[in-house]
């Protein structure tokens, strides 16, 4: 295990570790808000001037926003360290084990491999369900010296190598072959992509947050800050990418919200 490997796992594990004492101080200042409406009766809350209500329905809001980054970060930790332990090395382990012994480690073994916890499992049928959309994918190796990013088309995800099987259906004009080409590519070189049908569930990156995202009219994503924050979930991100002067400034752009994602960590643009 590498360096890097070994810093991003517990970058992500920190960034775990410091969602959930968020999420623990909101449940507190929530319990007392609770405890608040209930001493005060209905009269006083409907009182005007009073915020009691507003205020409740502001720590529930970011209640919700720390738990939907809690499972972003969980899954993000889960590609990585899926990534550090490729599939059939206990396999082949076993296979050395000679006699009545080998065939009691792989009974042994073999119990055990579909009993993977609920949100384990949860895990692997949300990344199943990817079929057919688009999403960001690192079509680059671990040994290259700069990460590539594209849109490309997921058309299986194998639960049993966690591996995806993706299209790209825009090769692009540079290349020599118009034909689009497929990769199959560990989990921790895809991001799903922010659903317009589900608002809810929308990251909302703040202004100076550094992110990926897709370079207008293009199927390429590069790594970018947001200048302002948005207004509504709807509305476009305003960024500026790196490396993409013109007259000696940075360029704002409009990227629409369900084309940008959470920068991975160590990316190398």
């Amino acid at each position: 295990m590498s360096s890097p490997d070994i810093a991003g796992i517990l970058d992500s594990s920190k960034e775990l570790d410091r969602l959930r004492k968020e999420q623990e101080d909101v449940l507190i200042e929530i319990n007392k808000m609770h405890k608040k409406l209930i001493s005060s009766g209905p009269e006083v809350v409907e009182k005007a001037g009073d915020s009691s209500l507003s205020k409740l329905k502001m720590l529930y809001i970011q209640a919700k926003e720390l738990s939907e980054s809690e499972v972003s970060i969980s899954s993000q930790l889960l590609g990585q360290l899926d990534a550090l332990m490729p599939s059939g090395t206990q396999g082949q382990h076993r296979r050395r084990i000679e006699g009545s012994e080998q065939k009691k480690k792989r009974v042994k073994a073999d119990s055990e491999v579909p009993r993977l916890s609920p949100s384990r499992r949860s895990h692997l049928e949300s990344l199943a369900s990817l079929k057919g959309e688009q999403v960001a994918a690192r079509i680059t190796q671990e040994n290259s010296g700069k990460d590539e990013w594209f849109v490309v088309k997921v058309i299986h995800f194998d639960k049993e190598t966690r591996e995806f099987e993706v299209l790209d259906e825009d090769p692009g004009e540079d290349e020599e072959s118009t034909v689009q080409r497929k990769y199959k590519l560990p989990m921790s070189h895809i991001i799903p992509f922010p659903k317009r049908s589900d608002l809810s569930n929308i990251p909302d990156f703040p202004s100076g947050r550094h992110v990926l995202a897709v370079y207008p009219e293009t199927t390429a994503l590069y790594k970018a800050t947001v200048y302002q924050t948005r207004k509504r979930k709807i509305d476009d991100y305003v960024v500026q990418f790196e490396d993409d002067e013109e007259d000696g400034s940075l360029p704002k752009r409009l990227v629409p919200f369900h084309r940008v994602v959470a920068l991975p960590d160590g990316c190398r643009q």
